[in-house]
């Protein structure tokens, strides 16, 4: 393996993303096409994802669950706008034992036919709702193109399925996640995102309304870190989710799901990465502090005992901490450590020792800094950098993006020669508000031209309306967000 990160993100960024995810040691490649190994390292840090969405979920109210991954082919033939979506990415199982099966099973893309098949036996009253169920699983969609964590034939993710008896309901809860994801999203992850609503081709397959969170990354193109959908009455038409509501007559319940994805390893990556590797934010990353002892081999046991030292009391105040006390170089781990991403190294050697302190660096830049152990607590000092550097993470992302948006962008000759212009300069062509008609047709002229998608309609009141639409000049019907994407 490589030492070094070779290739840097300006001269080819899908290049720089895999050094980076692979020197890390987050992954490795599987025998199966599209398929990916989480290593522990990256592993973990969808247990801590998972362990905050897991707290968020169950502060709402909402609860854990597991369904079956293998779905009946006729299930999905209940919903025709379903099917038809997830047709082509579905791998099927047609044969067990040896014989051929009498109904094809799908390894599920996502679990709405399965669950709505429960939710239809477990709902027959008013009582007996809101029902709201969280599943963490793996799914299974047959991509043709992959790129570790971001696109994967498959991927872990977490999907909720809720329902309701009133429109309003479902319709609070679809957005009330929305903003969950969005909250957990931007606090641990330190990656921003703009929220919105998906545009009626962009929708999930089978709803009536889907919004999501985009995050951009550093090479300006647009990676759709969440989604939640307001279902209406689609689903529970289809699988006969009826209860018997206040005035004696059985009705339809609402319905909505959401979820979010390993894709967010991915988008973290990208958004704070640089050309010595990966930067992790604190709060998500496996290790926080790595110690390396230094100095020459005579000293060394003196050297151990003070690192031992301060190790136990990071770990007793539950830092993630590890100690390097390889025999590499110094140099070696300290290029080691930068492209795990690590956010703190501390450095112990004889002379800190004499003078009661301790050197630190933060992975996000800046000097190393002489931390006297008299003047406080390691474990206070250790902790405000911490924090300050998931911070600084956060804000140094959002200054990147409000550099690449464009607002001043209002015809789709524009478009086309910004895009030409950032590609002559070799810089980001970033993302684009833009107005438009609301048509199919628009939107997709807007991708044949320039490779640009919508990703979501920002709410009204986050940015000024745009009045024209870029294709045709038009009134525009709404305001929506173009960009390349992952």
């Amino acid at each position: 393996m490589e030492e070094t990160i070779v290739v840097t993100r300006k001269e080819d960024f899908s290049k720089w993303y895999i050094q980076t995810i692979q020197q890390a040691d987050l992954m490795d490649y599987s025998p199966v096409r599209g398929c990916m190994i989480f290593k522990p390292n990256g592993y973990e840090i969808w247990e801590h994802i998972q362990a905050e969405f897991n707290r968020r979920f169950k502060e709402e109210g909402i609860r854990n669950a597991y369904f079956p991954m293998l779905i009946p082919e006729s299930f999905f033939n209940k919903e025709k706008d379903h099917i038809e979506g997830f047709s082509p990415e579905l791998p099927w199982v047609t044969e067990a034992a040896g014989e051929q099966l009498e109904e094809r099973l799908a390894l599920r893309p996502t679990s709405e036919t399965m669950i709505g098949d429960a939710y239809s036996k477990w709902i027959q009253s008013y009582r007996d709702l809101p029902l709201e169920l969280n599943q963490w699983a793996n799914v299974f969609r047959w991509e043709k193109r992959t790129l570790p964590f971001l696109r994967t034939s498959e991927f872990l993710w977490q999907e909720g399925h809720t329902a309701h008896a009133t429109a309003q309901e479902a319709t609070a809860r679809t957005m009330r996640m929305l903003q969950v994801y969005k909250e957990v999203v931007e606090d641990l992850l330190a990656v921003p995102v703009f929220s919105g609503e998906k545009t009626p081709s962009e929708r999930f397959a089978g709803a009536e309304r889907t919004y999501s969170i985009e995050s951009m990354m550093q090479d300006g193109k647009a990676v759709q870190a969440g989604t939640s959908h307001y279902m209406g009455t689609k689903f529970a038409e289809a699988f006969d989710i009826t209860y018997l509501n206040k005035e004696n007559k059985h009705v339809h319940a609402f319905t909505t799901s959401w979820g979010v994805s390993t894709r967010l390893i991915g988008a973290m990556i990208m958004t704070h990465g640089d050309d010595s590797g990966l930067i992790m934010p604190p709060k998500v990353a496996p290790q926080q502090v790595v110690i390396i002892p230094v100095g020459p081999k005579k000293k060394l046991d003196v050297v151990m005992e003070k690192v031992d030292e301060l190790y136990a009391e990071l770990k007793a105040a539950g830092i993630r901490t590890v100690v390097d006390d390889s025999d590499n170089s110094p140099g070696y781990k300290f290029n080691e450590w930068e492209l795990r991403g690590v956010p703190l190294r501390i450095e112990v050697g004889p002379r800190d020792i004499e003078n009661n302190q301790v050197v630190m660096k933060a992975r996000d830049g800046g000097e190393k800094q002489f931390i006297s152990l008299a003047d406080a607590p390691l474990v206070d000092v250790v902790n405000a950098e911490l924090a300050a550097m998931q911070t600084r993470l956060f804000e140094t992302a959002v200054a990147m993006n409000q550099s690449h948006i464009y607002t001043d962008i209002n015809t789709l000759d524009e478009l086309a020669a910004h895009i030409e212009a950032k590609r002559e300069a070799d810089e980001v062509a970033g993302w684009v508000l833009a107005g438009w008609d609301g048509t199919e047709e628009t939107e997709a002229k807007i991708k044949e031209v320039t490779g640009f998608t919508t990703r979501n309609l920002p709410f009204e009141g986050q940015y000024e309306a745009k009045t024209t639409c870029i294709v045709t000049g038009e009134p525009a019907k709404h305001t929506v967000w173009l960009a390349r994407a992952y």
